[in-house]
């Protein structure tokens, strides 16, 4: 063994023992420790893995990018993933790979409609806009706060062109039925796989429907690289599209550090450059630089050997939520799983009903106060917030349960991190709310 190999050695053992002292369990103190709604799960393997990748001093993709990607590629049966340094590049990659001239009249253009969801995430709906596309504002069904179908199906005009739209809160959307539409009025359709990497619909992953499909490896997520994300496709073609839009909008797709993949570097014609242009540093789409480094998905590679655990604790985590409001059925909506699906939790979703004898935001200052976290369901009604006020999109028919969502509705964490006593306690603080309030 040669010295640096030695240190190497050393540096890895000093890592995991590092770990074993710095991020030993905390006992859970009632009314002083807080019920977080998410956090990291992690242990001495994601931390050695980030030191192993940080001693290779590689940083951008390397080896640990090609092995997080294989390991997304055969637990989701998808062929092509692209690493990202966040999931909403991630859905605007996926996105814009679609407006792309290389795909000829079915390329997305300015003018053209996009069939999304007000009650959801910005990342949506953010890249719709930014290309000069038209959002079409679907409502939401209760209690699986996923898009109206038929509503979505009475909306489709000549101008729509594309469904984007995402799995809430974990729980599938009818994939189904939106993949019918889109094959009978030949839409593209992303699937925003953010907060369900791990939710299954028919006996398949969600995130291996749709042409394209996206996740995100924020913390809050179901694994984690701290930022990051990736784009999944079957279609070889969206493949290099998207591969275009990340690095830079380069033509070339040689790996990195690699060169003349495809055999003709230097014998090709593009644009009005001259013949022979170095193939590396032809631009055929406006892109961007959003790679992930390969120290993230050393973390990643660690993570999602974690995933099935992590997925199987936030379904009990979730049933968990669901025993305790059970009791108060008077007052709160549950939520319901869609047919067909068996979702991978990102929370626990709640709706109070109209007859509660308190509000949403009475019953959640009141939970944080007592340091159980809750948010609500990220924009509520994205029509209405500030940056999108005045945008131009449209809205199909009514958002009457979106706007109810948004005044009415919160959730409460399912991530793994949270323990029978922490369950125990939120248990009483509802059941002291409550008994106050009836």
């Amino acid at each position: 063994m040669t010295n640096s190999e030695q240190l190497r050695k050393e540096i890895i053992e000093k890592t995991i023992e590092y770990h074993q002292a710095k991020f030993a369990s905390k006992e859970f103190i009632a009314g002083e420790s807080r019920v977080n709604y998410a956090g990291r799960i992690f242990d001495a393997k994601e931390m050695s893995n980030a030191v192993e990748a940080c001693l290779d001093f590689w940083l951008t993709e390397g080896r640990y990018s090609e092995e997080f990607s294989d390991k997304i590629a055969e637990y989701l049966d998808v062929e092509h993933i692209l690493l990202t340094n966040s999931g909403s590049s991630a859905n605007l990659l996926a996105f814009s790979s679609l407006t792309s001239e290389k795909l000829g009249d079915k390329r997305l253009k300015p003018g053209d409609e996009v069939i999304s969801v007000a009650a959801g995430f910005p990342a949506t709906v953010t890249p719709i806009i930014q290309y000069g596309l038209v959002p079409v504002f679907i409502d939401v069904s209760i209690p699986t706060y996923n898009i109206d179908v038929e509503m979505m199906r009475k909306a489709i005009t000549k101008k729509t062109k594309c469904i984007f739209i995402a799995h809430t809160l974990g729980n599938p959307f009818n994939i189904d039925a939106v993949m019918q539409l889109a094959k009978e009025h030949d839409l593209w359709v992303i699937e925003d796989n953010c907060d369900a990497f791990g939710s299954d619909y028919n006996d398949s992953k969600t995130g291996s429907h749709a042409h394209l499909s996206t996740i995100s490896f924020y913390p809050a997520h179901h694994i984690t690289t701290g930022e990051g994300g990736a784009v999944c496709t079957n279609d070889p073609q969206l493949a290099l599209l998207v591969r275009a839009f990340r690095d830079w909008g380069r033509d070339c797709y040689c790996a990195g550090g690699e060169n003349n993949t495809c055999g003709k570097r230097f014998s090709q014609k593009f644009g009005n450059l001259p013949f022979g242009f170095d193939h590396k540093y032809v631009y055929s789409e406006i892109g961007y630089n959003l790679k992930m480094t390969d120290i993230q998905a050393a973390i990643g590679a660690a993570q999602i050997d974690k995933l099935p655990e992590f997925c199987q604790q936030r379904k009990e985590n979730f049933r968990e939520w669901t025993r305790i409001f059970t009791k108060y059925l008077d007052y709160f909506i549950l939520p319901e799983a869609t047919k067909n699906s068996d979702p991978a939790w990102f929370a626990f979703i709640v709706t109070l009903k109209s007859e509660a004898p308190f509000t949403r935001d009475e019953l959640t200052t009141y939970l944080n106060d007592k340091l159980i976290e809750t948010r609500v369901l990220f924009a509520g009604n994205i029509t209405k917030q500030p940056g999108f006020m005045n945008k131009y999109w449209r809205i199909a028919d009514h958002l009457n349960n979106t706007d109810y969502i948004m005044n009415n509705t919160f959730i409460l964490g399912t991530y793994p991190g949270l323990t029978k006593e922490m369950f125990d306690y939120a248990e009483s603080v509802i059941e002291n709310y409550v008994s106050i309030k009836k």
